[in-house]
């Protein structure tokens, strides 16, 4: 989440409380007293109780063992067993999203609702641009029929006074493939089949309901084993911790990890093997190809625009290079990719070389766990430096220009095609219609980069740093390193 609110808050104090308590060696002992000691007897409940804060907080605490809340199947199991569940495990779940529908708090269908500043006007245009009758003026203001209103939202739209509001479903409206939906008793759960693990639904949710399953617990078991932990980081942790990149790495040493690399070094194959994949595309006749660096972009096409897939470029993702290059200098590396992104939790467990993933928000809180200061350390020496524009793949537009970039450098050869590069900056219903346009070649452009996230991967739902400033810090950080003779990645859109 981008936003600090007392969801995030308590999400990352829970995961600070289970990191600290695994690196002390007592988890299993401490686990049941976890929901008591954040919530004792004579506290402010946040809800109807502290009993329910409590009963809340054993699930949450669930989660961020890795344990899917959906798969509890006995209630009296303790917390103590389920960490030695985590402990023990061999392989993380295969769901990244879980809801706990004890959380969710059953919101009123998304609808729209007349406030006391209507003011029952002569115009009326409420009722005129209404196409159901569905508003009538009792007492001196309008009225809606919600047995004939259609959500329409004209009525919003018209109202002089702004008098009528939408009540939306937060869950629900953040997602544009209508994966999370509302049972028979009112609760909402994720349709698998349809979702693609972008995350929206679980930063939308204001009580913090939708879950993800950390894999904090197999990471820090295999740190504590005394295995070769690579840490894998991704460009947009650039404007996430105070301190620079080098400091940063210099932090996630200090945590137990045997070394750190940076994935725009796979972002630089990315880009070199996708220019050359475009080139023989366009060659073959295909009228566009399309980016497949975001996972949730992918699995969005397989599951709600098929047609577009055979568009959808085959090269590997930063992370998949990243995590390729570190097992074959070392096979029996431990490799974790660190980002803001849900998705790369579902690519990670589908790629043989990425054992786990971490975000930034579980970042920050083994940071604060371990009392380690960033901004104090003397900065790690990565010692080859990465390539400028594939450290601005974590922005909307950056893998465009690095492949730009990528395609300068063959000026001259008579057989490169012109790109003309088009971009969709974050999925909604307008643009997964889009897409289907783009398949069909009603949109112009021949090289579509898709980003689920607007503002690009520092828009993350767990990212923590503020979206806009993150984007400029990885912006002036990508445009440092590149060479004086390349143009900075805004010149090249």
């Amino acid at each position: 989440m981008q936003v600090l609110n007392e969801a995030s808050r308590l999400k990352r104090q829970i995961l600070i409380t289970v990191i600290k308590s695994f690196r002390n060696g007592s988890l299993p002992e401490d686990a049941d007293r976890i929901p008591v000691e954040m919530r004792p007897r004579h506290s402010e409940p946040s809800r109807c109780c502290i009993y329910r804060d409590r009963a809340i907080i054993k699930y949450r605490v669930m989660a961020a063992m890795g344990i899917s809340v959906e798969s509890e199947n006995d209630e009296a199991q303790t917390l103590r067993n389920y960490a030695v569940q985590a402990s023990e495990r061999i392989k993380p779940d295969d769901n990244v999203l879980s809801v706990l529908d004890v959380a969710c708090e059953g919101c009123v269908r998304c609808r729209y609702m007349v406030t006391n500043a209507c003011r029952g006007c002569l115009a009326r245009p409420c009722t005129l641009n209404c196409p159901k009758n569905a508003i009538s003026i009792k007492n001196g203001a309008a009225v809606i029929d919600h047995t004939k209103c259609i959500n329409c939202g004209k009525c919003m739209l018209v109202c002089p006074f702004h008098s009528i509001i939408q009540v939306p479903v937060p869950c629900e409206e953040s997602c544009p493939f209508d994966a999370i939906k509302r049972n028979n008793s009112g609760k909402q759960y994720i349709d698998y089949k349809r979702c693609t693990s972008c995350g929206k639904c679980m930063a939308a949710c204001p009580f913090g309901a939708v879950l993800e399953l950390s894999q904090v617990i197999d990471i820090l078991k295999a740190i504590k084993e005394g295995r070769r932990v690579v840490a894998m980081v991704a460009p947009s942790i650039v404007g996430q911790f105070p301190g620079t990149l080098g400091q940063i790495a210099a932090a996630i040493l200090k945590l137990g990890f045997h070394s750190v690399e940076e994935v725009a070094n796979g972002a630089e194959l990315t880009t070199q093997h996708e220019t050359e994949e475009f080139i023989e595309r366009m060659h073959k006749g295909d009228h566009i190809m399309t980016t497949s660096c975001c996972p949730a972009y992918v699995e969005a096409v397989k599951r709600h625009v098929p047609e577009l897939l055979p568009f959808v470029s085959t090269t590997l993702s930063p992370m998949k290079y990243s995590a390729e290059t570190v097992k074959k200098q070392d096979p029996e590396a431990v490799t974790v990719f660190i980002g803001p992104c849900v998705a790369k939790r579902k690519e990670a467990i589908e790629d043989p070389n990425t054992d786990f993933t971490m975000t930034f928000e579980e970042l920050g809180a083994m940071f604060v766990a371990d009392e380690i200061e960033i901004s104090v350390l003397k900065p790690m020496d990565f010692g080859r430096e990465a390539d400028g524009y594939a450290r601005g793949f974590a922005t909307s537009c950056g893998v465009s220009a690095a492949i730009l970039n990528q395609q300068r450098k063959l000026d001259g050869n008579a057989d490169v095609p012109e790109i003309k590069s088009a971009f969709i900056n974050g999925i909604n219903s307008k643009s997964l219609k889009q897409l289907k346009l783009y398949a069909q070649g009603k949109l112009g452009g021949n090289f579509l980069e898709v980003m689920a996230c607007e503002g690009g991967c520092v828009g993350g739902p767990c990212a923590i740093g503020q979206v806009k400033l993150a984007a400029m810090a990885v912006e002036n950080f990508a445009n440092a390193s590149k060479k004086p003779n390349e143009k900075p990645a805004q010149e090249a859109d």
